[in-house]
C-alpha cells in the first residue's frame, strides 16, 4: 500500500509499521481507515494521555470518572449529575453553523447515552477581533448554530463565555458543555457483553457526511483542510429529540434489555463498535450491508467511517429485539440488528458474506500509541514574568478607562449571544444568563445546580501553570458566589500542535497547574476533551497557534434553592465590602490590554489556600442568609465588579478605595481570591465574625444607593489624595456594557 495513503490519513510511518506488526500483515483499506481514525489524537489522546494522568479524578461523590461518555457525580437523594464538555473547533472554522450545531448534538448524546436527561447547555467561544469581517461572520454563524440546535431540541443554553483575540482569527474555538440528571442507579455504560447478544444501530440513517472527521480534527487547518467540508457533519435536532426520548424510554425497560450503548460520534461505527467491545472484554461482528443508509452506493469504508449524526449503537439482550424495535418505531425511528457480540476479542466487519476487516478490538483502543512529546519553555515566558509595569501611568480619565474596559468583548454583556438562545425551555432555569452564575433546578426537587465555564487565554499564554490554576479557582468562586458547593470539573484543553516543543510545554504546564488547583480545592476532574492542532496559516509555512485555552467547566450543588445568590446590588443602604486581599497585579489584565495596549507582564500570583478560604466563607455566608449580593472578582477587577453589580441591580453605589496603593492598581488589579459582597448593616457583625473565622480580610468600601456609581480614592499614591475618580450614571455604564458586542457585530 502506498505510503501516501496512510500519511494522508494522518498516520506516521512508525505507526503504520506498528499496525503491520499487530496484524502480522498489511492492513486493507477499510482496516487502515479504522486505525487512522481510532489512532488520531481526537480519539486516542496519544499526545495527551500521559499528561492527563496528573489530574485528580476520584472523590467521595464521583460515580464515574474519565473513560466513559461523560462524568457522573452523586448529588444525594438517589440522584446524579452527568456532565461533559467537548470541542468542535475545526468543523466550526470550515462550516460555522453546522460545526457548532453538531457540536451541540454530539455533547447532548454523550449525556443521554449515560442514561441522563439533559437539562442545560453552556458554551465557551473564542474568535478573532470583531473588527475583522470573517471573525464577525464566524461569530454570528456559530451562535446561530448553537441556538438552532439547542432551541430546536428543547434544552436551555444557560451560560458560557466569549472572548476575542488575534490568535483565534483563523482558528476559532467552539467548546460546548452539557449537563444532565439521572437516578444514580440508572447510569448506563458503553460496554458490550454476552457472546451472541445482538448489536443494533438505532436512530438516523447513515450517509457520507463527516467522513474522516476525527482525523480532520487532529490536524492543522491548512488551506486543503479548510476545503474539506465533507468532514463536517450535518445535524438534525428534531431527529435527535426523537432519539433522546426513545433512548430514555428504552432504558426504562431495565438492564435486562440494554446491556451497553454508545453514541456514534467521532469515527462513527468504527469507534462505537471497537470501544464497546474493548470495554466489555469481548469481540463484535458487524455486517455493514445491514446498516440503514440514506445514500446509494456506499462502500464498507464509507459506512464504517461515516460520522452521520443522531445515531447510536446498542448491545441488547438476545430475544429483546422486538421490544427495542417497538420503542424506536413508536418514535418514528429505525432499530436494525447489524451484528452480534463474540467472545474472541476481534472486531470483524462483514459486507454480506465477505469479511472486509478483521482487527483485535483492543488494537484500535488500548494499543494506540502514547507519546510524551518534547517540551521546551518559550522564549517569551521569563521575559514577561520579569516585565516591570511600575512605569505604566495612571489614566487621565478613570471613568473613560472603566467604560473602555466594560466595552471589551471579554467583559461586555453577552446579551447579543444569549438573547438568541432559549434559556428558559423546560422551566427549570433559576438564574438566567446575564444575571449571575447560571443556576438550574434539579427537576422535581428544591436542589439546584450552578454551572460555569471559565478560562483566561491571555493568562495561559503568559503563564500556563498560573493561568490554568486561576481558571479552576475562578470557576469555583463563580459557583460559590451563587451559593453552590463545587462538586466536579470537566475540561476542554485547547492548544496548538503538540509536536511543537513550546506548545507541548504550555500544555503540560497548564495540566499541572489545573491538577494542583483541583487538589487544593478538592474538586475532581471527571472527564473532558483535548483539542490540539488549533493553528493555521494561509501560506502553510509558519502556522500560528491559538493562545492556550484550557476551559474549565464546573458544576456546583445547591442543596436548597433559597441559598441562591446573585451579583446585583439589591437594597438602598446596604454595606458594600470586599473580601480578600488586593495586590498590585495588573499584568495580563483586561485594563492593561484595553486601555494601555499591553498584553503582557506577570499574571497575578496564585494563592490556592486563600482561594479555598474565601470559597468556604462565601458558602457559609450563603447558608446563613447574610448576604444581599455576591460577585466574584476576576477579569476587570474591582472596577468591573462594582459596575456590573450596579448594572444588574439597577441601583448605584458610593465607595471609597482604601489608601493601600495607587487607584488604578486597586480598581483594575485582577488578584485572585476576592469577592465583592453587599449586606444589610444589621448583618455586619456576623459577616465580620465569619470572615475572621475563615481568615479572610474584609474591607468596607461604602454603601448601595442612588443611581450613580461614585468611586473616591483615599490617596494611596494618587495625586491629589481623596479625589473623586469615577462619577457615572448607572444608565450610562449600562448602555456601554449591554451594547458593546451588538454594536461590534452589527457594524
Amino acid at each position: 500500500m502506498g505510503e501516501c495513503i496512510w500519511r494522508e490519513m494522518g498516520l506516521a510511518t512508525e505507526e503504520y509499521g506498528r499496525i503491520v506488526g499487530i496484524l502480522g500483515r498489511e492492513p486493507n483499506l477499510v482496516e487502515l481507515g479504522m486505525f487512522a481514525v481510532m489512532w488520531s489524537e481526537h480519539c486516542s489522546y496519544k499526545n495527551s494521555r500521559a499528561v492527563l494522568g496528573l489530574l485528580p479524578t476520584t472523590g467521595s461523590r464521583v460515580i464515574q470518572g474519565p473513560g466513559e461518555n461523560a462524568g457522573v457525580v452523586d448529588i444525594g437523594d438517589g440522584l446524579a449529575v452527568v456532565f461533559k464538555i467537548e470541542s468542535h473547533n475545526h468543523p466550526s472554522a470550515v462550516e460555522p453553523y453546522q460545526g457548532a450545531a453538531t457540536g451541540v448534538g454530539g455533547i447532548i448524546r454523550d449525556i443521554f447515552t449515560m442514561g441522563a436527561r439533559p437539562v442545560a447547555l453552556l458554551d465557551a467561544l473564542r474568535f478573532g477581533p470583531l473588527s475583522d469581517v470573517r471573525s464577525r461572520h464566524l461569530f454570528a454563524q456559530v451562535v446561530a448554530g448553537i441556538a438552532g440546535y439547542g432551541n430546536s431540541i428543547g434544552i436551555p443554553t444557560v451560560g458560557g463565555e466569549v472572548a476575542t483575540h488575534e490568535s483565534f482569527k483563523e482558528s476559532p474555538l467552539v467548546n460546548v458543555m452539557c449537563v444532565g440528571v439521572a437516578p444514580a442507579s440508572a447510569i448506563k455504560k458503553a460496554a458490550a457483553r454476552g457472546a451472541g447478544n445482538p448489536v443494533m444501530v438505532v436512530g438516523a440513517r447513515t450517509g457520507r457526511d463527516g467522513m474522516h472527521g476525527a482525523t480532520f480534527a487532529s490536524a492543522e487547518l491548512s488551506p486543503e483542510a479548510m476545503a474539506r467540508r465533507s468532514a463536517v457533519q450535518v445535524g438534525d435536532p428534531f431527529m435527535e429529540k426523537l432519539l433522546l426520548e426513545a433512548c430514555l424510554e428504552l432504558y426504562a425497560l431495565g438492564d435486562d434489555v440494554v446491556i451497553g450503548i454508545q453514541d456514534m460520534g467521532a469515527a462513527g461505527l468504527t469507534c462505537s463498535s471497537c470501544e464497546m467491545a474493548s470495554r466489555g472484554e469481548v469481540g463484535m461482528e458487524i455486517d455493514v450491508a445491514k446498516v440503514p443508509r440514506r445514500e446509494e452506493g456506499m462502500n464498507p469504508y464509507e459506512v464504517m467511517l461515516s460520522e452521520s449524526q443522531e445515531r447510536m449503537l446498542v448491545a441488547v439482550k438476545a430475544g429483546s429485539e422486538p421490544e427495542v424495535e417497538r420503542v424506536f418505531r413508536k418514535w418514528g425511528l429505525e432499530a436494525t440488528v447489524v451484528g452480534h457480540v463474540t467472545d474472541d476479542g476481534v472486531l470483524r466487519i462483514r459486507d454480506g458474506g465477505a469479511i472486509v476487516a478483521e482487527v483485535p478490538a483492543k488494537a484500535l483502543t488500548d494499543m494506540a500509541p502514547c507519546y510524551m512529546r518534547e517540551a521546551c519553555e518559550p522564549g517569551y515566558f521569563r521575559r514577561e514574568r520579569a516585565r516591570d509595569l511600575s512605569g505604566v501611568p495612571e489614566p487621565e480619565d478613570y471613568s473613560d478607562a472603566l467604560m473602555r474596559v466594560l466595552a471589551s468583548p471579554r467583559i461586555a454583556s453577552k446579551g447579543w449571544v444569549y438573547g438568541q438562545y432559549d434559556h428558559q425551555v423546560g422551566t427549570n432555569t433559576v438564574v438566567l444568563p446575564g444575571q449571575g452564575t447560571s443556576v438550574v433546578r434539579v427537576p422535581g426537587t428544591n436542589k439546584g445546580l450552578a454551572l460555569t465555564c471559565d478560562a483566561n487565554s491571555l493568562y495561559c499564554y503568559l503563564d500556563p501553570w498560573a493561568g490554568a490554576a486561576h481558571a479552576v479557582a475562578e470557576a469555583a468562586r463563580n459557583l460559590a458566589a451563587a451559593g453552590a458547593e463545587p462538586v466536579g470539573i470537566t475540561d476542554c484543553l485547547n492548544f496548538g500542535s503538540p509536536e511543537k516543543p513550546e506548545v507541548f510545554w504550555q500544555f503540560k504546564q497548564a495540566v499541572e497547574g489545573m491538577a494542583e488547583a483541583c487538589r487544593v480545592l478538592d474538586i475532581p476532574v471527571t472527564g473532558g476533551n483535548v483539542s490540539f492542532y488549533n493553528e493555521s496559516s494561509k501560506d502553510c509555512v509558519s502556522a500560528v497557534a491559538v493562545h492556550p485555552t484550557p476551559v474549565v467547566g464546573m458544576v456546583g450543588l445547591i442543596e436548597d434553592l433559597s441559598w441562591v445568590m446573585t451579583p446585583g446590588f439589591k437594597h438602598e443602604g446596604d454595606v458594600v465590602a470586599l473580601l480578600g486581599r488586593t495586590r498590585d497585579e495588573i499584568g495580563g489584565s483586561e485594563y492593561l490590554a484595553t486601555v494601555r495596549g499591553i498584553e503582557g507582564g506577570p499574571v497575578p500570583a496564585v494563592d490556592l489556600r486563600a482561594e479555598r478560604g474565601v470559597i468556604e466563607l462565601i458558602i457559609a455566608l450563603s447558608r446563613a442568609g447574610l448576604l444581599s449580593s455576591c460577585h466574584d472578582l476576576s477579569e476587570g477587577g474591582l472596577g468591573v465588579a462594582l459596575a456590573e453589580a450596579c448594572i444588574l441591580g439597577g441601583i448605584g453605589a458610593r465607595v471609597r478605595l482604601p489608601g493601600m496603593m495607587r487607584a488604578d492598581r486597586h480598581l483594575f488589579s485582577e488578584s485572585g481570591g476576592r469577592m465583592l459582597v453587599s449586606f444589610p448593616p444589621s448583618a455586619a457583625d456576623e459577616v465580620q465574625e465569619l470572615a475572621g473565622r475563615h481568615g479572610v480580610p474584609l474591607t468596607v468600601l461604602g454603601e448601595v444607593g442612588g443611581m450613580r456609581l461614585v468611586i473616591d480614592d483615599a490617596g494611596g499614591g494618587g495625586d491629589p489624595p481623596g479625589r473623586r475618580i469615577v462619577d457615572a450614571a448607572v444608565g450610562d455604564i449600562s448602555r456601554v456594557y449591554r451594547g458593546a458586542i451588538r454594536w461590534a457585530v452589527e457594524q
